[in-house]
């Protein structure tokens, strides 16, 4: 198993407390054996007993260093002289060995300014390796739907660690990989749909047509499949991808406007129309069956045509009052 990570190694060490207890131990031997030797030993006896009195109290480093901590929802990687040693899922105070180092190619070490600026120390961070479901923001970026139009997209991704081993050995650093396939599939995902109904201008409307607008749903959910499949390699899980954002770039936009505004004043028109056909028919219908009036086809034709103007029209009609005969 030793230095195999295609499969996690799963570790269950020690207690720290052990670990705390032993340098303890060491620390208060060696620091007896210094003041016994200081008070009751010379010669060379007293620098012999003085060594190995100092050389306890150095061990105390030795569990020190090899105590580790991990807080619920956190994994620690391990590596042993370079060779992967195992991973610690479960949260505690555990004792390791002490030349055992943490990784986490995700998490760098950021350079610490000491007073006068002359001097710099790395600040290391902590290596562990969060399971916690996280979110990735993806900024907007324009692509091109199916038609070519160039549109921008928006999305976030709901995402967690679920192999904390393959995340950082498999990929050089997971989040940035994550980021990087976020954008390739929301650029080719994106091609696979126009951006809405009729915007090839052929004016169809089918109802099964997806498109980026009107299928939103749908077009997350391939996404989300997608980007499963290209991060599974990496240990991690995406639970979800939402669009956030989602419009015509600047070029394009203002006559896109325009073409959806003509779009929907014909709709509306057609309806006035029929609507208006409608209620004419019903009002000669009426006025046959009542007997009202009895109208020849030239005087139906202007009927129609003086119901369809008040009807149609945009303004509201100023009505005349014929006094004489309609003949």
């Amino acid at each position: 198993m030793k230095g195999d990570f295609s499969k996690e190694r799963e570790l269950s060490p020690a207690s720290g407390m052990v670990g705390l207890l032993m340098a303890f131990l060491l620390l208060a031997g060696g620091t007896a054996v210094i003041i016994c030797s200081a008070l009751f030993l010379k010669g060379p006896a007293f620098g012999i007993l003085l060594a190995v009195g100092i050389l306890l109290v150095c061990a105390v480093s030795l569990p020190v260093m090899g105590l580790k901590v991990v807080a619920p929802k956190e994994a620690l990687v391990l590596v042993l002289f370079g060779t992967y040693y195992g991973t610690i899922r479960q949260e505690g105070f555990y004792l390791v060995n002490p030349f055992c180092m943490g990784v986490n190619p995700s998490i760098r070490s950021t350079p610490t300014t000491i007073a006068g600026g002359n001097i710099q120390i790395g600040t290391s961070f902590s290596k562990k390796v969060s399971l916690k479901t996280m979110t990735l923001n993806n900024e907007k970026q324009k692509v091109n739907d199916q038609l070519g139009n160039p549109v921008i997209v928006g999305a976030v991704v709901i995402w967690k660690v679920v192999n904390p081993t393959k995340a950082v050995f498999n990929v050089n650093n997971y989040k940035t990989f994550l980021s990087i396939q976020c954008d390739s599939v929301i650029r080719n995902v994106s091609r696979l749909y126009p951006y809405d109904i009729g915007d090839d201008g052929s004016g169809s409307s089918e109802s099964d047509e997806k498109t980026l607008r009107g299928s939103t749903r749908e077009v997350a959910g391939k996404m989300c499949y997608e980007l499963q499949e290209r991060v599974k390699d990496a240990g991690l899980e995406i639970s979800d991808v939402q669009i956030t954002h989602l419009s015509y770039a600047p070029e394009i936009a203002s006559a896109m406007l325009q073409r959806q505004q003509a779009v929907a004043i014909i709709a509306a028109r057609q309806k006035i129309v029929e609507g208006a056909v409608g209620m004419v028919e019903m009002a000669l219908e009426k006025l046959n069956e009542n007997d009202v009036v009895e109208l020849d086809e030239e005087r139906k034709a202007a009927m129609v045509s003086n119901l369809l103007v008040v009807l149609c029209g945009n303004k509201d009609a100023q009505p005349i009052v014929n006094s004489g005969s309609i003949y």
